[in-house]
Parts: C-alpha cells; structure tokens; sequence
C-alpha cells in the first residue's frame, strides 16, 4: 500500500511538471484599465444581494463605487445612514461580467490592492455563464481575510463540495504584499488550473482520470467577479471601528489561448 501510495504521487508529480513544462501561448482579449469616469456597463454589472455569506451584504448604493486616477474602487462600509432604507449593518460593492464578458480557455490577470479590516473578506473569482453550482465549478482567484498576509485559492466543483474528495489538492495559499498592489492570476487550460500570484506558482489543479463525478467541469465559458465582502461563518464577525475599507483594482486582463478563437 505504501509502494502504491508513493507510486501515485510520483505519478502525479510527473504529470504536473509535464503541464507546466509545456508553457502555453497567450492572446490578449481585454484590458480594462477603468480610464473613465464610472464603472463601464459595457463589460460590468453591479453583484445584487443574495442570501449567501458571500452575497448578503452586497448593494448597488453609488457611494460604494468609484472610478478614478485608473483605478475601480470597491468599498465596504457600516451602515450607519449610508443608505437609510437597507437594514443591513454592513453593505458592500461588487461586480461581475455575467452575461457580458466571458472567458473559456485561457488566462484571467487582476492587479488589486485591499485594504485589511477585521472581518473583510474580499474576493476575485470566476463563475460558469451557465449552469448550477457547484456542479458547473468555481475558481476563487483569491480570497483574502481580515488583515491576513497570503490569499487563498480555491476550487470547487461536485467532486470536491459534495462528494469532498481531497485528491487532487483543491486549493493553495500565496503570500502577498498586505499593503500593496498584487496581481492575482488562473491560467484555465484543457487539462488544468493553474494558478499565481505576482508571476510565482502557488498550485496546479490537474484534470485526472476518475469514475468520481465532476472532477473538472471546467471548459465552458466563465465570468469575472470581484467584490467586497464582509463578515461570514469562514472571515467571521466585522470590527466596525476599522470600517470603511475598499479593495482597489488596477487593471484586469483576459487572455485565450493562441490557438482559440
């Protein structure tokens, strides 16, 4: 059993270096690069609220977005009259490019910097343009807690959510500069995910062979989501006196692979 074990993750290996061995080519698709004066409805849609950790707090009040000096500006705020007819404690901004802005194979590039708080939680990831989750998959991009120093890296699917199979390793951590900018990245490929963060690899996801259903649903086209978020079962309880806090978002830039349209 050892043998077998030790066998398996040589295999593994091998089949890893192998992937990033052959470096794939790249073909800029967008650059956003937020020259305007407001968010461009062209490729983004405000998040609207939902009843996830995630989500719950999420609001379209123009106070908690701004454009300005090339930078995309998210914040998080306690809501104390910021908008008088939400209940919510906290409201938060977020968009994504559902249904505008899409991405099937290739590579996805976010240059951000976050301001820390207790119980700020904000994240970069990507959603299937159709399909249910977590079937469909998900890749977060980074997700970033409280005043931590790393971002996490994650991805989900059936295989890992419901039937929570831990092989192959779904999700790494990265350091980070926790004051500055970074740029977080996910290279979506035909047989893996691999991801960065400021050029350096944190982890590959591979696709395997597996009777297990939905190891990587990944192949079908993705959108962008980048949010602010606040408290939650996993960043736990919010510090009001270290509100308001922002994520600022320097540039986004979407790749396909050489060969694809």
């Amino acid at each position: 059993m050892k043998y077998l074990k030790e066998l398996t993750l040589a295999c593994a290996l091998a089949v890893t270096g192998s992937m990033m061995a052959q470096k794939p080519e790249y073909k800029l698709i967008w650059k956003e690069d937020f020259r305007g004066r407001e968010i461009n409805e062209q490729y983004w849609s405000k998040i609207p609220r939902g009843g996830s950790d995630w989500n719950r707090h999420m609001s379209f009040h123009p106070s908690l977005y701004d454009v300005k000096r090339g930078k995309m500006i998210l914040w998080g705020v306690e809501n104390k009259g910021v908008d008088a007819q939400d209940t919510a404690r906290y409201i938060t901004g977020g968009v994504y490019t559902k249904d505008k802005k899409t991405i099937t194979y290739g590579k996805v590039e976010v240059k951000a910097r976050l301001q820390g708080a207790k119980g700020a939680w904000p994240a970069i990831w990507m959603l299937p343009n159709k399909g249910k989750w977590p079937d469909a998959g998900e890749i977060d991009i980074m997700e970033r807690l409280n005043h931590d120093s790393i971002a996490y890296q994650t991805v989900h699917s059936h295989y890992t959510y419901v039937l929570k199979e831990k092989y192959p390793k779904q999700g790494s951590t990265g350091k980070i500069d926790p004051d500055g900018y970074n740029v977080y990245a996910v290279e979506i490929l035909p047989d893996s995910l691999v991801f960065s963060i400021n050029g350096n690899h944190t982890f590959t996801y591979p696709r395997i062979e597996t009777d297990k259903k939905g190891q990587y649903p990944f192949g079908t086209p993705y959108y962008l989501l980048i949010d602010m978020q606040i408290e939650g079962s996993w960043v736990g309880k919010a510090d009001s006196k270290e509100y308001p806090t922002k994520m600022e978002v320097d540039w986004v830039k979407m790749y396909s692979l050489s060969n694809e349209k």
